[in-house]
């Protein structure tokens, strides 16, 4: 082989396109940014060995790339590496709306925001697996997503950021490649000796070389109709912004002419093919019947197949796009279906010129003159050679926690892609707020809402990073998670709205007095901890005890402070050790009399002396017998029995003071019977002899008879004593 030949061959890229019905094999001549297409080959498969773009049989298809790859190297030489292209009908997409509650009072963030958006991509993710039976999330890559609408408190909206509410809510088109589409393509590429030299996505492929950069600002759908299922790629502002699949295609049409004149599928595949290139149609049905029609006539019998398939792709559009795009462009056979582009264009509500069958014309710079080349069904094998060295689909492995991730770089990934590449749960990372708590105050109920939880940290190669920042390959992340936001607790005095207070004078004083606070009815402080679901009484002071209490002057209102105690012959005894003087406005008043603002108070608190032991004891321990004389006239009083008193075990006289805890014991005992003698002892008389000669001596006299001093008196005596 040449020296020529060899440079040549460096620069030829093989690019397979490995489609439901058939293989389409190209060489593909890349000079700096000039492509130029060589060569083509193409098979169809023996057997149904694809399914839906998705290989079932990869033996099968082995085969059929086989020949192509040997048909090519017939005139290239061997070929090592290819490019393919997952099918886009490979791609799920997945519609959720996800709420998020927010935490009440603050503003909604970037991050908020971008939290939500991940999470909702995370639950797509989840229902998608579930569908498909699958426990591994993982299993499926997103490869994009879109937020078609915003709500906050069930109202749409048209950016959340800054916002305040209760719950926010995304609603998101997100698309997802199963792991397994790439893991068949692999296989069945190296059954053949090939490496995989790059992966795209179909719609991309396409799209690049229909679509250039310049274009993209445009809102155009870009919708390739093969054989099992239409792809649906959108773009606006610059970027690729949506992919989708609709379950039907040109199978749907060869299937209807099956129905209308009772066809066989290679019958009716070759009559559809045909029936937009020529006038008239001729095939022989099933039973040997030979028909020669217009295509007119034809396309009139599957005009009701070919709406139906017209309006799916335009609902699919609508539900990628959350709107009719400026322009329509389709490609693949299935595009090729008369009538078609009309169709589409009427359930879009845009201008049928602006829906537009796209083939080898649009291509023309890679493709030339090549007459294999030039149907719509070309449009995808040439972009994805293009593909391969423009836009190659690659990997990018970082590692989340330690553990690698490998992520398709489909668009700018973000640390949000690695984190759902890493099958993390986004909203689990955030701390949850701590439980709110209820109280009834004053007959009204406010809710307490608990501390908020904090936000994860999330470091990129050492450095803090958000949801948001730019992945590059290797890049280390990692990742812990927020801590739970306190439960909510409050103090009395935090449910205080406005201090107010009662103004009084209390002893000349000038007092401003505070709340009182009672907790499900028991008089608290201002610095106690209410419980969940109290009910709470926050007022002014309303009575005198009330008003002495929060002043400090009366610790317990109603309570006698720091009474004596005794105890006499066994009884118990207390009398007050103060006196309390209330006075409001100069008249007498209790603890439990109402006060108000302005008011005059008198609050005294005097102590009283400890009392003798005869003001204390009761009458009933007070046990003595007495008669009655009278001495001189003078009555006189006379005690006839022994009274004997001990205090705390020690002899004391009726004339002591007590002390505080005394025991007093009281006994009295029979005496003998006075005599004329005793009353001495209780009248004031003097026994001295008068100066005068005349009298001799003095005269003792009971009831008028002579007497002496130990004359025995009884009650009544009459009793006398004179000088005479």
């Amino acid at each position: 082989m040449s020296e020529h030949t060899e440079t040549a061959k460096q620069e030829l890229i093989f690019s397979l396109d490995i489609g439901t019905r058939s293989v389409v094999g190209l060489i593909v001549e890349a000079t700096g940014e000039q492509y130029r297409v060589l060569d083509c080959a193409i098979r169809e498969h023996d057997e149904r060995s694809m399914l839906d773009g998705q290989i079932h049989d990869i033996v099968a298809v082995a085969k059929v790339i086989q020949q192509i790859k040997d048909e090519l190297e017939q005139k290239y030489g061997p070929l090592h590496q290819v490019a393919v292209a997952a099918a886009g009908r490979s791609l799920r997409t997945r519609r959720v709306k996800l709420d998020m509650p927010l935490a009440r009072h603050a503003f909604i963030t970037r991050e908020d925001v971008l939290t939500l958006e991940f999470a909702a991509v995370q639950e797509a993710q989840a229902e998608l697996a579930q569908e498909l039976k699958d426990q591994d999330v993982t299993r499926y890559y997103c490869v994009g997503y879109s937020v078609v609408n915003y709500h906050l408190d069930g109202e749409l909206i048209g950016s959340l950021i800054d916002q305040r509410g209760d719950t926010a809510s995304a609603d998101v088109i997100a698309t997802f490649l199963p792991r397994v589409v790439v893991d068949s393509l692999i296989a069945a590429l190296k059954r053949c000796g090939l490496d995989m030299q790059a992966l795209t996505l179909e719609p991309i492929a396409a799209i690049n070389v229909l679509i250039p950069v310049t274009m993209r600002r445009l809102n155009i759908a870009l919708v390739d109709i093969g054989a099992g299922t239409s792809d649906v790629a959108l773009t606006e502002e610059g970027a690729i912004t949506a992919y989708g699949m609709v379950p039907v295609a040109g199978d749907e049409i060869t299937d209807a002419l099956m129905n209308a004149y009772l066809l066989d599928f290679p019958m009716a595949e070759e009559a559809k093919r045909v029936l937009s290139t020529h006038d008239t149609v001729s095939f022989t049905d099933i039973l040997g019947l030979e028909h020669t029609l217009s295509a007119t006539e034809v396309t009139a019998a599957i005009d009701t197949d070919i709406h139906l398939l017209a309006e799916k792709i335009a609902f699919k559009i609508l539900e990628l796009n959350g709107k009719a795009p400026q322009a329509v462009m389709l490609i693949g056979g299935g595009s090729l279906t008369p009538g078609l582009t009309t169709k589409v264009a009427q359930v879009l509500g845009i201008p049928a010129a602006r829906v537009a069958v796209r083939g080898g014309d649009a291509i023309k710079q890679y493709v030339g003159d090549h007459p294999l080349l030039s149907g719509p069904e070309f449009v995808t094998p040439v972009g994805i050679a293009v593909a391969a060295r423009r836009h190659p689909l690659r990997y990018v492995t970082v590692t989340v926690n330690e553990v690698p991730v490998r992520i398709f770089d489909l668009r700018k990934m973000t640390l949000g892609d690695a984190l759902i590449g890493a099958g993390l749960d986004i909203r689990r990372l955030y701390g949850r707020p701590g439980l709110a708590m209820t109280v009834t105050i004053n007959g009204r109920m406010k809710m307490i809402p608990g501390k908020h939880g904090t936000p994860p940290v999330i470091e990129r190669n050492g450095e803090p990073v958000g949801l948001d920042a730019p992945l590059e390959d290797g890049d280390e992340i990692a990742i812990v998670a927020g801590q739970n936001g306190e439960d909510a607790h409050v103090q009395a005095k935090d449910l205080l709205e406005h201090l107010d207070t009662l103004e009084i004078r209390c002893n000349d004083l000038s007092l401003s007095l505070g709340p009182v606070i009672f907790i499900n009815g028991e008089p608290q402080t201002l610095d106690t901890e209410v419980p969940d679901r109290s009910e709470v009484e926050i007022r002014l002071p309303r009575t005198v005890g009330e008003a002495l209490q929060i002043s400090g002057l009366l610790a317990e209102p109603g309570q006698d402070v720091n009474p004596y105690q005794f105890s006499v012959n066994g009884h118990s005894y207390s009398i007050p050790a103060q006196t309390v003087t209330m006075e409001v406005n100069g008249k007498p008043v209790t603890s439990t009399d109402y006060i108000r603002q302005g008011d005059e108070l008198i609050y005294r608190v005097e102590d009283v002396a400890l009392p003798a032991i005869r003001d204390v004891i009761p009458l009933e321990e007070w046990v003595q017998e007495t008669i009655t004389v009278h001495f001189n006239g003078e009555r006189v009083v006379l005690p006839v029995a022994q009274v004997t008193i001990t205090m705390d075990g020690r002899a004391a006289h009726a004339e002591d003071v007590i002390s505080d805890g005394a025991v007093i014991t009281v006994k009295s005992s029979p005496a003998s019977s006075p005599v004329f003698s005793d009353v001495f002892r209780f009248v004031d008389v003097s026994l001295e002899k008068p100066d005068r000669e005349s009298i001799t001596g003095f005269v003792m006299l009971v009831n008028g008879e002579l007497a002496s001093f130990q004359t025995e008196l009884k009650t009544g005596d009459k009793l006398e004593l004179y000088w005479d």
